[in-house]
């Protein structure tokens, strides 16, 4: 797992197939909060869990799912 407090708020979330997922708004525990003003959202917030981060890249989250699971798993905020 990684230091979660090297996720930075507005940071770019790519699924692991390099498909650009959402946008980092901030942590909420052990969860991050994307935006929602974010293309893929649809004018909601959702959450994703840490366990779900591989590694960051830069200003780059990398999730260790492709964006179909991602999409599928995600929660809505």
């Amino acid at each position: 797992m990684v230091n979660k407090s090297e996720i930075k708020d507005h940071a770019q979330v790519m699924a692991s197939c390099g498909t650009h997922v959402g946008t980092v708004d901030h942590l909420d525990g052990e969860r991050i909060k994307l935006a929602k003003n974010d293309s893929e959202s649809g004018g909601k917030h959702h959450y994703i869990p840490l366990e779900w981060v591989d590694k960051i890249d830069g200003n780059n989250v990398v999730l260790t799912k492709n964006h179909k699971e991602v999409f599928a798993g995600w929660q809505e905020a």
